[in-house]
């Protein structure tokens, strides 16, 4: 899971809340709070390999998430709520790494 700007202390709660009910949900989740910009995180997101990855920015005020699936590399965005289900649905029995970034 990525929060974008860690600066912002709304997403940082967000990011964190998250990641807490992903893990509450069964999932294993890495939360990249570091201060690097949004892209360096990305870029080592897909270097490790995370199959999902959860972008906390903006949109988050609104109770939306992007969703970036690294083997399509498809993204969507995702009610805050609905997120967990729907990785859980997307990754099937297997639980994979999520990132909440």
């Amino acid at each position: 899971m990525t929060v974008t700007n860690v600066g912002d202390e709304a997403l940082r709660q967000a990011g964190e809340t998250l990641a807490a009910e992903l893990e509450a949900a069964g999932l294993d989740v890495l939360l990249d709070d570091r201060d690097e910009r949004a892209g360096v995180k990305f870029k080592d997101a897909d270097l490790v390999g995370i199959p999902y990855r959860i972008n906390v920015g903006k949109k988050a005020a609104g109770g939306q998430v992007e969703l970036v699936t690294r083997a399509t590399s498809q993204s969507v965005d995702v009610a805050i709520g609905e997120v967990a289900a729907l990785v859980k649905e997307r990754a099937g029995t297997s639980l994979e790494l999520v990132a909440v970034l």
